[in-house]
């Protein structure tokens, strides 16, 4: 009887990432075929023409940039006669990410904090808890500007923003994780007169941390898109989000930079989840925390 030979998870998952981004590389560029501008390419035996068949509204509203043209914009100069704009993108996302890092740190904090509160207070977790998943209710641009008039703009405000988004999933994760243990296996450290808090280090928090990584990953993030939410109303103008606002002025003559901007966005937060799910891999070496 032969086996099945299945293939590494981080190969699965290497071609499954390499698949969505050729898709979505193709779904882009048909919009393009089909209805956006005209393309004329110069090749060796003479000049490629294409007129698109259909010309559908939507296409023309977006102005969508040719794949190839954002890429190019990253190596042009991000102003005339200054520094490329990858250069220019790179210290912006440097900026934002230590802000994400900040928040992130605050809001996971926060979130470990109130489950280990929660996990041990009923009363509390029945009392608070409701509160907590109604701050997530509230629209995070209507809170960032007065937590930045209230923090007078500095750059804190913009890491407190980061920390409001971070510390919900901490919390819930962190709580549902310290109440997963066997109540036999609690009862067994009750047995040996184990304290609290001998209780919390050694069954509780062990045995939550699948879940409190899954959370953590979640937040990092989350911490990035909150930095950069926070940067808008704060003035700060070093950050992905004054980039965006920057370049968002310009995107009907040039929208290659704003489109390159947001794909640093995504890089910041794709590596921000990197480092985190190396954390937890090293950290839950010879557990199995996947499939």
């Amino acid at each position: 009887m032969t086996t099945q030979r299945r293939w590494p998870t981080w190969l699965r998952q290497t071609v499954s990432f390499i698949a969505i981004v050729i898709f979505i590389f193709m779904a882009w560029e048909t919009v393009k075929f089909i209805s956006g501008d005209i393309w004329r390419i110069e090749t060796p035996w003479g000049q490629f023409t294409h007129t698109p068949p259909l010309k559908l509204k939507i296409a023309s509203d977006l102005n969508l940039p040719h794949l190839w043209h954002i890429f190019a914009a990253f190596t042009r100069p991000a102003i005339r006669n200054g520094p490329p704009l990858i250069a220019v993108l790179a210290s912006a996302a440097m900026y934002t990410f230590i802000e994400a890092c900040a928040g992130f740190i605050i809001g996971s904090l926060l979130g470990l904090f109130l489950g280990i509160i929660f996990a041990h207070s009923p009363l509390l977790e029945r009392s608070l808890v409701p509160y907590v998943v109604a701050s997530q209710t509230i629209p995070i641009i209507a809170i960032a500007p007065m937590v930045v008039v209230w923090l007078n703009a500095g750059w804190w405000s913009v890491a407190v923003i980061a920390a409001y988004l971070t510390f919900f999933p901490v919390t819930i994760n962190t709580l549902r994780g310290l109440r997963s243990p066997d109540p036999m296996t609690i009862e067994l450290m009750h047995s040996y007169a184990a304290s609290t808090s001998e209780i919390l280090w050694k069954v509780r928090l062990p045995a939550a941390l699948p879940q409190i990584f899954t959370a953590l990953k979640i937040s990092a993030t989350s911490s990035v898109v909150g930095a950069i939410i926070g940067e808008l109303p704060s003035g700060i103008r070093d950050g992905l989000g004054g980039a965006i606002l920057n370049f968002n002025q310009y995107y009907i003559t040039g929208p290659e930079k704003l489109w390159a901007t947001i794909i640093m966005a995504a890089v910041v937060g794709i590596g921000f989840f990197i480092m985190v799910r190396l954390t937890e891999i090293a950290v839950l070496r010879g557990r199995r925390i996947e499939e």
